[in-house]
């Protein structure tokens, strides 16, 4: 079912007033930590080697099977943890914090983070 123009319209302000003030909560890695695509494409890399170093110690099956088939292993684990593993930023590109702006008129989602922070203020 289609949304109607008035909730769309506040679909669109809800969306941009949270990509306008909480950046953070939109952003997976904050602070100055995030993943590095060449990180990734060499842990894909190393964890397809892995895979097929485990695929030929199965084949072999004796004793150098095992021990391929270990190597190929951690080989797997050791891609995927360079992939995952987020990696320092330089100082330069860490988003600086904004002034805070004056506010004007209090749109919609002003008001509700408002009353949202009243509400959890009186519990």
């Amino acid at each position: 079912m289609p949304l109607s123009e008035q909730e769309q319209r506040l679909l669109d302000e809800m969306e941009r007033h949270l990509l306008h003030n909480d950046a953070d909560v939109v952003s997976a890695p904050s602070g100055d930590r995030a993943l590095s695509y060449r990180n990734l494409v060499y842990g894909a890399l190393l964890l397809l080697a892995g895979v097929g170093g485990l695929i030929v110690g199965v084949v072999l099956g004796d004793v150098w099977g095992v021990v391929v088939g270990v190597i190929g292993f951690a080989a797997m684990l050791g891609g995927v943890m360079l992939a995952v593993t987020p990696v320092r930023r330089p100082l330069s590109a860490v988003p600086r914090e904004r002034a805070p702006k004056q506010k004007s008129s209090a749109s919609f989602m002003d008001r509700m983070n408002d009353r949202w922070d009243r509400r959890q203020d009186g519990q």
